[in-house]
């Protein structure tokens, strides 16, 4: 167990052996043996070993409770296997962390995903993506509107995100932890309208069956589209026919609906708005003028979700956890907690006195 902590830590910290051997004074051979369980390593040099990779020294006495799937990665995904290996072990640092506190708020068991009664997501065409994005949507209660947080939306239904620090490469990618919970992994870097059309994305390939006909790629992306968009909602703001639709406006869609300018017109394209050579023609112009990469105006707000927040205020009022467990399982520093609330949350206080 000792060792298989100390490995997910060197690795999420991104160190070789040999420069963690360094940081904490011991051989590169003592560092591989404790990874192996041949060896264990006493007191004063896991203390060291947890300032060397920022942990708790309890870190390393907690039993390993998430194995992951191999991951479900985008043709066009490039990462480099340090950096896979990296953001894999953080993914699961995260995931124990939530898993362990819904345990403990829902010992009978948490919310698990489950395709809604009746529902169908086979696909012979990309056109019956619509259908079943909209049959969703209805079954999970979200009616028309957009969707204000999509995460949190996702998490009701037994779904975790976890945003991760990754490289430009990478938009996000599809596993299962512990065989059953489906997890999305997307770039904590990126804006929330990328984010949300990637984990829109990840959300169709978990849903559609398409024949082996139709593009999988192009069905999840379509079903990104329609989910965020429903069909009525784009011809109510868009109209039927559009030769022409302006920054501004697709600007402002995007604060609405949460999807790029660049989304907006391929949901436009999907549904015949705008025709295929109206909608060329705003891409290269988006690609000459440099935002294929990084759009006009100000950015829509990164995806967060608080419900991993509240149920460690929900386990803490309780007596579920104690002060010190709260602060460790929110990344705050021993001791701080009270301050760090306060701080955060403009003087509110940890507890109330009964």
């Amino acid at each position: 167990m000792i060792g298989e902590r100390i490995k997910r830590g060197r690795t999420a910290a991104r160190l070789s052996l040999r420069e963690l051997s360094e940081r904490v004074g011991v051989s590169a051979q003592a560092i591989s043996k404790y990874e192996r369980g041949l060896d264990t390593p006493g007191s004063e040099v896991l203390i060291r070993l947890a300032r060397a990779l920022g942990v708790k020294t309890e870190y390393f006495l907690r039993p390993v409770t998430v194995n992951l799937a191999d991951p479900a990665y985008r043709k066009r995904t490039s990462l480099v296997k340090k950096t896979e290996m990296a953001m894999w072990a953080r993914v699961q640092e995260k995931l124990e962390r939530y898993l362990e506190v819904e345990e403990l708020l829902f010992p009978a068991g948490r919310p698990s995903f489950k395709v809604p009664k009746g529902f169908k997501g086979k696909i012979q065409s990309l056109e019956e993506v619509e259908d079943v994005a909209a049959n969703l949507r209805q079954a999970w209660g979200l009616g028309l509107d957009p969707i204000e947080n999509l995460v949190e939306v996702l998490e009701e239904h037994g779904v975790l995100v976890v945003p991760v620090e990754a490289d430009q490469g990478f938009d996000a990618c599809m596993t299962l932890a512990n065989d059953y919970i489906p997890v999305f992994i997307i770039n904590a870097g990126y804006p929330g309208d990328r984010q949300r059309l990637s984990i829109a994305h990840e959300l169709g390939h978990l849903v559609l069956k398409p024949v082996s006909s139709v593009d999988g790629e192009k069905a999840a992306f379509r079903f990104a589209g329609a989910f965020l968009m429903p069909s009525a909602r784009a011809h109510e703001e868009l109209g039927r026919k559009r030769c022409r639709i302006g920054p501004l406006e697709l600007h402002l869609l995007k604060h609405k609906y949460g999807m790029s300018m660049q989304a907006l017109l391929y949901r436009a394209m999907d549904l015949g708005i705008l025709s295929q050579a109206a909608a060329a023609h705003y891409f290269r112009d988006f690609r000459a003028r440099g935002w294929h990469r990084v759009e006009p105006g100000d950015q829509f707000p990164a995806e967060v979700s608080h419900r991993f927040d509240r149920m460690v205020a929900q386990a803490l009022a309780e007596g579920v956890i104690s002060e010190t467990r709260a602060a460790e399982l929110l990344g705050i520093p021993y001791g701080k907690l009270g301050e760090e609330i306060a701080t955060k949350h403009h003087g509110l206080p940890l507890t109330l006195h009964h």
